[in-house]
């Protein structure tokens, strides 16, 4: 796996600064309400992607039932010079009438 090679810069006094800074700018008393709000933010982001998930999941099903639906109604109950009563004659392989 790749890393950036900022990564290798940090390690665990660099992170321990970065909560202490933390601290000092929001204080120790609102540390657990804004990880709290941060945890409750992803379960919701969470929450919201399986939803579409599922959504994609129905649309495709849809879709797909509908193209199998689509391509069963053109030919069925059909049946080879059923509209005039006469033989449907075989295809040719010289192509249409017009060329």
């Amino acid at each position: 796996m790749f890393f950036h090679p900022v990564f290798g810069l940090i390690d665990a006094p660099i992170i321990i600064g970065i909560v202490v800074i933390a601290a000092l700018l929001f204080g120790a008393d609102k540390l657990p309400k804004l990880a709290r709000s941060a945890g409750q933010a992803k379960k919701e982001f969470m929450m919201g992607q399986a939803e579409a998930d599922e959504a994609v999941l129905r649309a495709r099903e849809d879709a797909r039932r509908r193209a199998e639906a689509q391509g069963r109604d053109v030919m069925e109950g059909v049946e080879a010079g059923s509209v005039s009563g006469e033989a449907v004659p075989p295809p040719s392989d010289k192509g249409t009438l017009s060329s």
